[in-house]
């Protein structure tokens, strides 16, 4: 633990002292990428947003305006929809989605339109029927 900020000691000459010190101790030797410049920025233009966009990459997170995200969701809803294995939990997908869909199509949030409307149930379920029989997988619905 460093010790406590002396009184009437300006705070960024307080930090300063830190790490210089640290540094005398060789506390920050064997860092990894020690002396190296961050790789994300050598070759990018200036972004000073870079280590938070870094940072969500490596956590898997995407923050996108609500109506791209639900754009991008109703995609993936669509395709999961088509690899479903019953009628029961297409219809469960494309019904889930419909009302986020309907959602957002009364109370449009702020940002770019959403540009879907909802899914038709029955043509998602028709689409279904034909792929799974195309692929040879047209075995009869065990949820009916």
């Amino acid at each position: 633990m460093t010790e406590r900020k002396p009184p009437g000691v300006p705070f960024e000459s307080w930090v300063d002292k830190q790490i210089q010190d640290a540094q005398r101790r060789g506390e920050f030797d064997q860092l990894p990428g020690a002396g190296e410049p961050l790789p994300a920025i050598m070759d990018a233009p200036y972004d000073e947003l870079w280590w938070v966009k870094r940072k969500m990459a490596r956590e898997g997170l995407a923050l996108l305006p609500p109506a791209l995200a639900l754009r991008k969701e109703a995609e993936d809803a669509l395709a999961a929809a088509y690899a479903a294995p019953s009628e029961r939990i297409v219809r469960k997908i494309i019904t889930d989605v419909n009302v986020k869909i309907r959602d957002m199509m009364f109370k449009p949030p702020p940002g770019p339109p959403l540009g879907r409307k909802p899914y038709d149930v029955e043509e998602v379920v028709r689409v279904w029927r034909e792929r799974r029989a195309a692929a040879g997988t047209a075995e009869p619905d065990p949820e009916g």
